[in-house]
């Protein structure tokens, strides 16, 4: 049966004191080989036991490299034991056959300092192992990220765009890369036109595939669509969409303002779903909140979404915003950021007007990776109309 003691290695000059300080030594839990060199001790020794004057002072460097060391003296006015200390060494013990218990407990204690010691250079190793594998994720995901909002932006209207005499822009900020904002403005025919502006709940990739679920029922649902009841449109539109997202289990909500814009009656047929900020409608000098609520889309089940209208004039102007522009207005309460919103829509011409207004500088398909994330996505669009050549 293999021993478990633990062997101690003790170089020193050979001699009655030797013998004595191996003795001493291995009175507790340690077996001890004696030797006047390291390479002469076995290959399993956990330890050395140095007697000052048996060390050469150049060797003490070397030595300690290769294993832990106590060194021993038998005078605290030993020169070698001074030439060991400044070497490095810390455990000494000044005559140690007198002390032997003491020698043993710091034998013992240099040995757990080496076994922590050792066991935190792993740890170093195997963390700087994973930072670098999380570096190379993280790269990859920037990657897949970027690549990922390079085709969610194929999926928004080009622009700037006309449909049927009303022009839309819009600025559309993610948070990072991906957005869980999105919109779109679409021909039905020269009557119609059809929009919406959507805020998905969270940000980044788990909201980004939302709206390309919702690019891909809108784009299905318009196709479908015979021209026929435009009131109900809308509302139609959202529960059935707030059905498909329930039945995704996936977690997520929105909240949406879907629009037909009729050029020959010139009215729009709406309705939204939790809608915030609420979109302004500026009618000539009348610039005020558009009337209407909602549910948010995909939270509760079996709801009913109310259809409303409202006359468009010639050169009207519809605002929508999602809710990170709030994030970019003073005030310290909700109320004063909407109505400073309001305030600023009303001196603003365009969409990179009110967008200078906010003091957003980042631009919105900027792809530096090094670039400021936002508290939220932050999108502005802007219809106005009919006064619009069509292009």
């Amino acid at each position: 049966m293999a021993s478990s003691r633990i062997l101690i290695g003790l170089l020193d000059v050979p001699g009655e004191e030797r013998n004595a300080l191996a003795e001493t030594i291995a009175k507790g839990r340690f077996a001890v080989a004696a030797a006047e060199h390291i390479d002469a001790l076995p290959v399993d020794t956990r330890l050395i036991v140095a007697h000052a004057r048996a060390v050469p002072a150049s060797a003490w460097s070397t030595l300690t490299r290769r294993l832990p060391t106590v060194v021993v003296s038998d005078t605290r006015l030993d020169a070698d034991l001074l030439r060991a200390v400044d070497a490095g060494l810390v455990d000494y013990l000044v005559d140690p056959l007198r002390h032997g218990d003491v020698l043993r407990r710091l034998i013992s204690r240099s040995l757990e300092h080496h076994r922590l010691a050792e066991a935190h250079a792993r740890d170093r190793e195997r963390l700087a192992e994973l930072n670098e594998n999380l570096e190379t994720h993280l790269a990859m995901l920037r990657l897949d990220q970027q690549a990922g909002s390079q085709i969610q932006r194929r999926l928004l209207p080009p622009q700037p765009l006309t449909i049927n005499g009303v022009g839309c822009e819009y600025w559309l900020a993610p948070s990072l890369y991906l957005s869980g904002d999105f919109l779109d403005f679409q021909r039905f025919d020269d009557r119609y036109s059809v929009f919406y502006f959507a805020d998905v709940s969270g940000h980044g990739a788990s909201s980004a595939f939302v709206t390309v679920l919702l690019k891909y029922l809108s784009n299905r649902w318009l196709n479908e669509w015979d021209g026929s009841a435009p009131e109900t449109l809308a509302s139609r539109w959202l529960a059935q969409l707030n059905n498909e997202l329930l039945e995704t289990g996936i977690g997520k909500h929105a909240t949406l303002f879907v629009g037909v814009i009729d050029r020959e009656c010139r009215r729009m047929h709406y309705s939204l779903g939790a809608q915030m900020p609420m979109p302004l409608l500026q009618n000539g000098d009348d610039l005020h909140v558009i009337e209407g609520e909602g549910m948010p889309v995909g939270l509760f089940p079996k709801v009913t979404y109310p259809a409303y209208d409202v006359t468009l004039q010639e050169n009207f102007r519809l605002w929508l915003c999602s809710d990170g522009v709030l994030e970019c207005l003073p005030g310290d309460t909700l109320d004063k950021r909407l109505a400073e919103l309001q305030r600023r829509v009303s001196r603003c011409q365009d969409v990179a007007t009110l967008r200078t207004s906010l003091a957003v500088n980042r631009s919105a398909d900027d792809s530096d990776t090094e670039r400021q994330e936002l508290p939220d996505d932050l999108t502005i669009m802007l219809l106005s109309g009919f006064d619009h050549d069509d292009r």
